[in-house]
């Protein structure tokens, strides 16, 4: 009887959990039976598994071959594993005890003739690895850059098993790691090149400035879309750990690029008005993939023609808006994926969108129902509210307005001033802070505090949209470089609140 073993990664969303992988040759009929809870990918990794050993010149086993992944009771699922059940195969095979196959995790899926192929995952798994102290990491040569962005572990990139096979016995070495990884370009796209809409152009810089969420509305061309394009320009870059977050994401959903992995800049997404719950919050069989909520955190999620959006699709956002996190459960498992955003919605003012809207042919019934499609509790959760109108000419004759450069100065002084203000309290933007720290320890005094309460007698506003309106002041308060926030800053804040209201 003859023993192998070595270690790889189960990735269950943004998360790794070290897997050990056995390999047993004993006396029987020849025969491959793998244990442990196996999705179909894996158990498919059987046959490459055998076409690469033999592909490459090596033994395979002409007996009974027992692999073993431990975890038992952990679905494990694709074909990262590949790499590590062909080493100890041919540990088991050889009765070969290297030192480097104990302290090594090894990632990578094996073609027929002993490739190693790139696998998604690759930087929550070595994540994982290096907070479990496994030293050695070994992952496909093309996800080597993706692999690099860990710090304290020693990272490989194998292109053969070939390669891996002589690395582990000692005579030869693979790639080292990509000690300066590229980033991926920034997208140039300046806020000048929106024609008037100063109105509009605020709400986005405060936006920014406290990371608040916002609605627009208006006829078709007026620059919805431009806007909201614009918004991630405003915003500060990354810092280190939230680039990884960011980045672990999108290597889970499979978006990286090889050569410029690390995401240093806040994602913009904007999925297609028929996107459905899953395509929007994550889903999927087996184990839930992450959807555009996820994707676009740290960033801005951008749903262009939101009443065109399923209600179903709409409502599934509450949850991840208010909490930050969205937690799927399926067949295989729950799936917990980050989603801390921005949230910008556009829509017309009417089905038919006409680019007049005296123009407009719909019945009152349809353009209320049409501009209601947003519920109250998801409407609650937004902070600022635009409505935008067509553009006269003369705005063409003006000179263009601020820049992107110029906007982006303030928002960044505004958010630094927020930052230092709210580190004690562990949040670092003016949206994420709690209710209960703005009513108790940053309370407003009485005459800042009228409007508010005003709101809040007369049913126009509630108790959570009270959180938000000050929020909001407290942006503008900082964009105004002030200290607190005026009772003109409350009044303004609750205007962007109240601006739309439905009819």
């Amino acid at each position: 009887m003859a023993l192998g073993r070595g270690f790889s990664v189960a990735v269950r969303g943004v998360e790794g959990l070290i897997v050990e992988i056995e390999a047993d040759i004993s006396n029987g009929l020849p025969g491959v039976h793998l244990v442990g809870l196996a999705d179909a990918a894996l158990r498919e990794s059987r046959d490459r598994v055998r076409a690469a050993i033999t592909n490459c010149g090596f033994d395979w086993p002409q007996t009974r071959l027992t692999l073993a992944l431990s975890p038992a009771t952990l679905p494990k699922m694709g074909s990262l594993y590949d790499l590590a059940l062909a080493a100890v195969v041919l540990a088991a095979h050889g009765k070969k005890a290297w030192a480097k196959l104990e302290k090594t995790v090894l990632l990578g899926e094996l073609a027929l003739d002993g490739r190693v192929r790139p696998v998604k995952g690759v930087l929550p798994a070595v994540l994982a690895a290096q907070r479990h102290g496994w030293p050695t990491v070994v992952v496909p040569f093309e996800n080597l850059a993706e692999a690099s962005l860990v710090d304290g572990v020693e990272v490989w990139g194998a292109r053969t098993l070939g390669q891996v096979h002589a690395w582990l016995a000692g005579k030869g070495d693979l790639h080292a790691r990509i000690d300066d990884p590229q980033q991926a370009p920034e997208v140039a796209v300046d806020l000048a090149d929106v024609v008037g809409q100063p109105q509009a152009r605020t709400a986005v810089e405060v936006a920014a400035a406290g990371g608040h969420n916002l609605v627009m509305t208006g006829p078709p061309g007026v620059g919805k879309t431009m806007l909201a394009q614009r918004l991630p320009g405003l915003l500060p870059p990354l810092s280190r750990d939230e680039a990884l977050e960011v980045t672990a994401i999108h290597s889970v959903a499979g978006l990286l690029t090889g050569d410029a992995p690390l995401i240093t800049r806040p994602p913009f997404v904007a999925p297609h008005h028929t996107s459905s719950v899953a395509a929007l919050v994550g889903g999927g069989s087996g184990m839930a993939r992450p959807g555009a909520v996820s994707r676009a955190h740290r960033g801005v999620l951008f749903l262009d023609e939101f009443a065109e959006i399923s209600h179903a699709a709409l409502e599934a956002l509450r949850t991840p808006l208010e909490d930050g996190v969205i937690r799927l459960a399926r067949r295989d498992g729950v799936a917990c994926y980050p989603c801390r955003l921005q949230l910008v919605l556009a829509a017309n003012l009417c089905p038919c969108a006409p680019p007049d809207p005296r123009d407009c042919v719909c019945a009152s019934a349809d353009r209320r129902r049409y501009r209601t499609k947003l519920s109250g509790p998801l409407l609650d959760r937004v902070d600022l509210r635009v409505e935008m109108h067509a553009s006269r000419a003369g705005s063409f004759a003006e000179e263009g307005g601020e820049s992107t450069a110029v906007v982006r100065e303030r928002v960044w002084a505004a958010r630094e001033a927020a930052r230092e203000r709210w580190r004690p309290h562990g949040v670092s933007t003016n949206a994420e802070v709690s209710g209960a720290l703005l009513r108790r320890s940053f309370r407003l005094g009485g005459d800042a505090m009228k409007p508010l309460r005003t709101a809040v007698d007369r049913g126009a506003l509630s108790i959570r949209g009270m959180d938000r309106t000050l929020r909001v002041a407290w942006t503008l308060c900082d964009l105004a470089g002030g200290v607190s926030p005026t009772r003109d800053q409350v009044t303004r804040a609750l205007a962007y609140r109240q601006a739309g209201e439905r009819s």
